[in-house]
């Protein structure tokens, strides 16, 4: 579902510009943007009105947080939010697609990714517009250090097979698979989005993957994502 255009959204957000990172590309985020040198520097792509983020950083307040929404109106929700709870230290929202992820950061810049509830693109002949497509894969490797890690989190059975199948596709295995986060070991240390906790309620399934970048491990970036022409990608929070 499409949001409704936020009355005076330009304004609301202009008005949380100290929690909107807009800037130049970042080889060193913890120290460049919050002051931090040396913090773990995490990234979530599609984070809808923030409930995650902002979980996220309370959880976690030695982090340095960049959460990327490609919907404005999202944005907006989600850094009013996060100035009421106080999150201005640590996290900080971009307004952008994962398609300009190499012209925000440098390689070996992240220590965490997560997606969450991405845009299945379920129409025949979307499939590379999916975020776990083997393109962006090549993407997230580029920018997490060794060690890094990737979580994926999904209602959607076909997009949770498909992103498997790709990782396999392109030499990674995952170190952790549930079909059902809320009833698995993993359950206590999960941040719930607003989407997850809709759908859980009503007793959906949540899927779960993690997956650590091998030492050294590189895939050729599409010349696209390199050069950040195109815009696809989403979540639905």
């Amino acid at each position: 579902m499409r949001m409704r255009k936020k009355k005076n959204g330009e304004r609301r957000l202009s008005a949380c510009a100290e929690v909107i990172y807009e800037g130049g590309r970042l080889s060193d985020p913890a120290s460049e943007v919050f002051g931090r040198a040396g913090a773990p520097v995490w990234l979530e792509v599609g984070a809808g009105k923030g409930g995650f983020a902002c979980g996220m950083v309370k959880k976690n307040p030695e982090v340095c947080y960049f959460a990327m929404e490609r919907v404005s109106d999202c944005v907006v929700l989600a850094a009013e939010r996060a100035i009421s709870l106080g999150a201005r230290d640590n996290l900080r929202f971009i307004v952008d697609t994962a398609d300009n992820l190499m012209k925000i950061f440098e390689g070996g810049a992240i220590d965490r990714m997560f997606l969450n509830f991405s845009d299945p693109w379920s129409k025949k002949g979307y499939a590379k517009r999916r975020l776990t497509h083997r393109r962006y894969l090549s993407v997230y490797m580029h920018l997490l250090r060794d060690g890094g890690t990737l979580r994926f989190k999904t209602d959607n059975v076909g997009l949770f097979d498909f992103t498997l199948e790709e990782l396999s596709a392109v030499g990674l295995e995952p170190r952790i698979v549930t079909r059902d986060l809320h009833a698995s070991e993993w359950a206590e240390d999960n941040v719930v989005t607003e989407y997850e906790a809709a759908f859980s309620s009503q007793g959906v399934r949540i899927n779960m993957l993690e997956v650590v970048k091998p030492e050294g491990f590189s895939l050729e970036i599409p010349e696209e994502l390199r050069e950040g022409k195109i815009i696809y990608g989403g979540s639905r929070g």
